[in-house]
C-alpha cells in the first residue's frame, strides 16, 4: 500500500526547513533506515531516513524549495503488512561541516592539478545515465550553480565527482563562452561582470530574519572599561587546575559565572517583554547565549542553568558547546532559548562593538579586546592597567541607562574583585 510520510518536528520554534537534496528518486527502492533526503534548518543539516523499506513512489517537494513540519515529504509503497506511520523519525544532524567541506577520501592532491584535471575531464568517458556518485556538499555546491551533475565526468572512484571537478567543469564552460562569444563593452552605468544574485538560506538566511526582528526594538548602547588585572591573576593560578580535566582555560566561564550572579540581584536583565509591550516576565533560570564563530557562520550555543553550575562545570560545557558548533554537530536544542546573551569579538581583534539585542531577549554585551594601557592610580601616578572595552545593549522599552549602568557596575564588580564570586558560590 502507498503511505504518505511527513517532515518530522525537527526543534522547538522551526516550523519549515530548506529541502537541500533528495538522496532518492521516484521509483527507488529504499530499505530501512536509508537516507531519503537533507534538509537544512536555521541551524543544522539534517538527514531524513526511511522508516520501513519500499519503493518510493512520490517526492512532493522539489529541492531548493521549503519544506513544511508536519506536511507530506514523499510517498512510498510499503508492503501490507508494514506497520508504517505517517512521521518518520528524525536522524541524528549530519556534520554541518561535512556539509560544507568533501570527504577525506579524495583523489590523490596531484591528479588535482588543473592540468591534470584538465587531461581527465578530456580523457574521460560520457558520463553515465542514472544518479551522479557525490557528496551533499558538491551536490548542493552544483545546485548553486546551476549545473546537472549527470553532465560532469567525475574523476573519482565510480565517476565520483568532486569540487575540482565542478570547478574544472565550469572553467571550461567559460572558456567555451569566451571563444563563441564576442566581447561585449559595457554601457555607461553597467555594473561590469561577476555579478550574480543567489538566495539566503540557512545561517545567512537565519540571521537575516532575527535582524530584521530586532529592528522593532528601540535599543540604546552601554560601553565602559573593565580591569582585569585580579582576575587574569586567578586564571593564571586555576590554569594547572583546570589541566587536570583536559579543559584550556580562558576568561569567559568567569565573564558567565559573573553575569549569573549579577543577574540574580537585578533580574530584569534576566527577563521577557511580551509582544504588546504590556506585560513582563522574569525567567528563574539563567540560559546564557554565547557567539561562537564557525566555518558555517556564526552560531549561538546556549549555556543552560548557568546559576547551578561552577566555573569549572561552565568551563567544561563552554569547551563541549563550543567544539560541537565548530564541527557543526549542534542539535537544534542546543541552540534555542537563550535569556541573555554574550558576543566575545575581542577574539578576532575588535575592541568596541554595538552589539543587536535579539528578541525575545532583553539584553547582550560584547567583550572586546584584552589590552594593556596606561592609566593613572590614585596617587596620579601613571601605571599599566589590563583592560577590556564592554558594550551592552539593551531593549529600551524594558531597560533604561541607569539600570543597566548599575547592573553593569554590579558584574565588574565579581570580575574585578574574583574572591566576591567565592563568596556567593554555594
Amino acid at each position: 500500500m502507498k503511505q504518505d510520510f511527513y517532515l518530522p518536528d525537527i526543534g522547538e520554534g522551526i516550523v519549515e526547513c530548506e529541502l537541500v537534496e533528495w538522496l532518492v528518486e521516484e521509483g527507488d527502492r529504499v530499505v530501512e533506515d536509508q537516507a531519503i533526503c537533507d534538509v537544512m534548518t536555521d541551524k543544522a543539516l539534517v538527514q531524513i531516513p526511511a522508516m520501513h523499506g519500499g519503493i518510493i513512489s512520490r517526492l512532493y517537494v522539489a529541492k531548493g524549495k521549503m519544506a513544511r513540519v508536519h506536511a507530506p515529504l514523499f510517498e512510498m509503497e510499503v508492503a501490507g503488512d508494514a506497520d508504517a506511520e505517517p512521521t518518520p523519525e528524525i536522524a541524528e544532524p549530519v556534520s554541518m561541516r561535512e556539509a560544507v567541506s568533501e570527504p577525506e577520501t579524495r583523489p590523490d592532491p596531484v591528479e588535482r592539478t588543473p592540468e591534470r584535471a584538465a587531461r581527465k575531464s578530456a580523457a574521460a568517458p560520457a558520463p553515465a545515465k542514472g544518479k551522479a556518485v557525490a557528496s551533499p556538499a558538491v551536490r548542493r555546491l552544483a545546485r548553486e550553480q546551476s549545473l546537472d551533475l549527470s553532465q560532469i565526468p567525475g574523476s573519482g572512484d565510480k565517476g565520483r565527482i568532486y569540487k575540482e571537478d565542478i570547478a574544472t567543469y565550469l572553467a571550461e564552460r567559460k572558456q567555451e563562452q569566451a571563444a563563441s562569444t564576442p566581447p561585449v563593452e559595457p554601457e555607461q552605468g553597467d555594473a561590469g561582470t561577476g555579478q550574480h544574485s543567489e538566495p539566503l538560506t540557512g545561517i545567512a538566511a537565519a540571521m537575516a530574519r532575527q535582524m530584521t526582528a530586532s529592528l522593532t526594538i528601540p535599543q540604546f548602547t552601554l560601553c565602559d572599561e573593565l580591569e582585569l588585572g585580579e582576575l587574569l591573576r586567578l586564571k593564571h593560578r586555576l590554569t594547572p587546575i583546570f589541566a587536570e580535566q583536559n579543559i584550556k582555560l580562558t576568561l569567559l566561564p568567569f565573564f558567565i559565572k559573573a553575569l549569573s550572579l549579577a543577574l540574580h540581584e537585578f533580574p530584569l536583565l534576566n527577563s521577557r517583554l511580551n509582544p504588546e509591550a504590556t506585560a513582563v516576565t522574569r525567567l528563574p533560570d539563567h540560559h546564557v547565549g554565547v557567539a561562537v564563530d564557525t566555518d558555517a557562520g556564526l552560531l549561538v550555543p546556549v549555556l543552560r542553568y548557568c546559576q547551578r553550575r561552577s566555573v569549572l562545570e561552565i568551563a567544561i560545557e563552554l569547551a563541549r558547546l563550543t567544539g560541537a558548533a565548530r564541527a557543526g554537530s549542534l542539535t537544534p536544542a542546543e541552540l534555542q532559548g537563550a535569556t541573555i546573551s554574550l558576543s566575545n569579538i575581542g577574539a578576532l581583534g575588535g575592541v568596541v562593538s554595538s552589539p543587536i539585542v535579539s528578541p525575545p531577549q532583553v539584553a547582550i554585551a560584547a567583550l572586546g579586546r584584552g589590552q594593556r594601557l596606561p592609566r593613572f592610580n590614585d596617587a596620579g601616578e601613571v601605571v599599566a592597567r589590563e583592560l577590556m572595552m564592554v558594550c551592552w545593549s539593551a531593549d529600551h522599552r524594558l531597560i533604561d541607562g541607569a539600570t543597566l549602568a548599575r547592573f553593569n557596575r554590579c558584574w565588574y564588580r565579581y570580575l574585578e574583585q574574583p574572591e566576591r564570586m567565592l563568596v556567593q558560590l554555594s
